[in-house]
Order: C-alpha cells, then structure tokens, then sequence
C-alpha cells in the first residue's frame, strides 16, 4: 500500500502503537499524515504525545475519538490490546476502511523469508530457539512480534537475504489480510483467552488463519499428537510438516526412546539429530517445542548438524522454567509466562521434586481442573493470590488437595513459600493466570519473583 499521503489512524501507544507510527513515517516518505489514539481516559494528549518521537505524529486523542478524525481515516492499525470487535473498530470495518494490525503493516513492507509461530504455549521458546539455531547457522536473522519486539520496528532493516521469525498471537493474528510466512508452525491449542475471542471455536481458528494464505510449496509445522493440530493438517493449504512426542511417523520429526528422529518419508532410515538429555530444556513440552524448532530450520536449509550443536548450547528463555536461585537448599524457578492452566501444566510436570506452587493473578475464563491434577505427586502446598485465588482454592479443594495457604502480595507469598519448603523441595511461580490487575505483564511479576528470591537468606 502506498503510504505517502494517507490519512493513518493508529490506535493504541503502547510499543506497538509506537513502533507501527514509526515504519508508517519511513514507509510514507514521512509524507503520511499520523493521528493517535488511546482509549484510556485517564491520560492525557500530551502524555501520549511525548511517547512518539517528534514531529513524527499529528493529532492526539484520548478517551474518545471525535467524528473528524474517524471520517478521515483512510488506514487503521490497531495494537493488539484493541479487541477487533470494539465499537470504534467494528465502525471502521463496516465504512470499508482497511484496519490492520502491526503484524499486517509489518508484512507490507519487510523483506526475505519469513518463519510464523503460533500456538497456545511453547511460542517464545519456540521462536527464540528457532532464532539461534538460524544465527549460528550464519543467517541474516530478525527475531520478533509477540516475543517483546515489534515485527514493525525490524521490517525496515530487513532485506531479500534475511530471515524473519516472527512469534504470533491470537491477537495479532485477528487483523492480518495478506500476510503470508513461508514457513508457520502451529504448536497447540488449548484453552486460553475466551474472555478475548469468546468461543473455542473462534480461538482454534484464528490460531489456524496463520496459514491461511499459504500455497502447496510452504510449509505448516503441526503437532500430530495434539488434535487441533492434527484436524488442522488435514485442511491447510499448506503442506504439513508433522513433529510428534508419542509415536513413530514415516514422515516427520519424533521423539523415540529419548533421541529426536527426521524420517523424510522416502523409505530411508530415519536419521537422527540429537539426544534429548543433551539439550538444556527440562519436560516433554521443550522437546515438542525443539522438534518444531528443528522442522522449521531444516525447512531453510540449515544442515542438521548445526541444528544439533546450537539445540546443546540453548538455554531456557526468561519467565520460562527459569531457574532463579537455591536458597537453603530450595531450589526456586520462574515460570511467570506460564499464564494459562495448559502452561502451567507444563511447569509443575517439569518438577523432579516436592514443589511449592504459586498460582493465581488475572481470570480469563480460565477451567483449572486438568492444572490441579496434575499436582499429584508433585504439589506439596498451593499459595493464592490475585482476582483468581478463590476461584482456584474452590477448584483445588474439589479436587480433594487442601494444603492452601492465601496471600495478598508476591512480596509475601515468597516468604510463606521459604517458610513450608524443606531443603531439596522447590517452589514454582507458575501462575495458571495472567497477571494483569497486579502487574503490567508477566515480565514484571517474573523479575519481582527473582529479585524476592535472591534477596532470601542462604
């Protein structure tokens, strides 16, 4: 799309927003006219304002957006906190103006390959891996989207020689029209974020629409042994790509008797890349997130022996199964990106020993009862806290596990946690829950978690 002399709006100013205004100014010869807007009342035109580089954005509104600027509105980019059924976006999509995420805005204007991962849990480890395996390899590599860095503030460094890979949220992918990866993965599908997308059914498909664009000669990397995948493979477009944890395949990668396998489907021995223990990612769900990371560089073209040397020297991105520090001879682990009761499943399975879990923060409408199950043989206590505390103790106590204990801070709850773990225990933050209401993001309650820790006498 030609930029230069449009009317762009771009709703929200949080990074996205940002970094979207940002690649708009350069795109459009710094000849596209910027309007902002953020639906938070309590700030003010000119707080937002300082947010942007100078003279890089027009007019400024909050709280609501005067009819003047809707109507002269000729492209939208909406951040991926803004709900595409929101009244003011569903306005602009019946006027027929063309509203975008970062993601879309981002796609019009990168350049060379790019590599798309989705799905409920696995994202960012998924993608980072899949970054450094690529980097070692000696590719012209961009790491970004929902991992912390906007797809938009790359786009304009990329060239017909480099690699993009781009995590993806359901988020994001609601707003996407032509964007197209050459390779895309899908890793699960669990329940998450109905508050947002309301059904289940509208959250697999968008999670699906990753590759909706997709042609015969690309590639979906789909998990066989997750059954929303596995329907998905059977209707894509593209061509599936399977990974599996549970089971041998003619074609694809899998784990068998603890080493990860390609078989090419060509009739030939399967070939394999590399023995689990040797990488640094504890729990079968690291291992379906390597399997991924593996299918999608063999897919580039990087050979499989430098797969298997940048998988050894990995390690566990941060708020993911994050060992933090031992204290007494409890070892502590921060899993704050363990959001959602599927992620949350993952961590405490991850643990070797007699855990102190805390959960609880922000209610997605959220079921925590497959989570509380998996306590069984693992869990010692459950420490509370947040808008989900008594929700989750009704859960677990139903589930007959009654070592609860309620807290009204993480400042707190680390105290309580030393207190009842013995020495060879562990105590998990692995929150099952979001964390707004309590802390901006995941990130912030992940460093808090740390810093408690390591302030903890040894």
């Amino acid at each position: 799309m030609e930029l230069k002399g449009k009317n762009v709006l771009i709703i929200g100013s949080g990074i996205s927003g940002v970094s979207a205004a940002k690649l708009v100014a350069e795109a459009g010869g710094y000849e596209a006219s910027i309007t902002v807007f953020d639906g938070n009342s309590e700030l003010t035109a000119e707080e937002v304002k300082q947010r942007f580089p100078r003279s890089l954005v027009g007019e400024v509104y909050t709280g609501a957006l005067p009819e003047p600027a809707r109507s002269q509105a000729q492209l939208v980019i909406v951040s991926p906190g803004v709900p595409v059924d929101s009244a003011l976006v569903v306005e602009f999509q019946k006027r027929g103006i063309p509203v975008w995420g970062e993601i879309e805005l981002a796609y019009h204007f990168a350049r060379g390959r790019l590599i798309a991962i989705t799905g409920t849990n696995g994202k960012t480890t998924t993608t980072a891996l899949t970054g450094q395996i690529l980097k070692d390899w000696g590719a012209d590599v961009y790491v970004a989207g929902n991992i912390g860095i906007p797809y938009t503030s790359v786009a304009g460094k990329t060239s017909e020689k480099s690699i993009t890979v781009a995590e993806i949220s359901s988020f994001q992918l609601e707003t996407i029209h032509d964007f197209t990866p050459d390779v895309s993965a899908v890793l699960n599908i669990t329940p998450d974020h109905l508050n947002r997308h309301h059904t289940m059914e509208c959250y697999v498909a968008m999670k699906e629409s990753i590759a909706k664009n997709q042609k015969k000669n690309s590639r979906c990397v789909l998990n066989y042994e997750d059954p929303y995948t596995r329907s998905f493979g059977e209707r894509t477009s593209a061509e599936p790509f399977w990974f599996s944890s549970a089971r041998i395949l003619e074609k694809g990668i899998y784990l068998a008797d603890g080493v990860i396998y390609l078989a090419d489907g060509d009739g030939k021995e399967p070939v394999p890349v590399i023995q689990i223990g040797e990488a640094r990612l504890p729990g079968i769900h690291n291992a379906e997130n390597i399997m991924a990371a593996i299918a999608m560089t063999y897919c580039m073209g990087v050979p499989l022996t430098q797969i298997a040397e940048s998988v050894r020297g990995f390690r566990a991105v941060e708020h993911r199964i994050e060992y933090v520090a031992t204290k007494k001879g409890v070892m502590y682990y921060n899993d704050s990106k363990g959001t959602n009761p599927d992620a949350a499943i993952r961590g405490i399975r991850a643990m070797d020993r007699p855990t102190v879990l805390i959960g609880g923060g922000y209610d997605k409408d959220s079921d925590y009862d497959e989570w509380v199950e998996a306590f069984a043989g693992k869990a010692t206590w459950l420490v509370l806290l947040g808008q989900t505390k008594e929700k989750i103790a009704a859960c677990a106590r139903k589930h007959g596990f009654t070592n609860i204990i309620m807290a009204d801070s993480l400042e707190e709850t680390v105290q309580i946690c030393a207190g009842k773990a013995r020495p060879g225990d562990a105590v998990l933050l692995s929150p099952a829950c979001a964390s707004w209401g309590m802390f901006p993001n995941y990130e912030v309650r992940g460093n808090l978690f740390k810093e408690l820790v390591n302030q903890l006498e040894d």
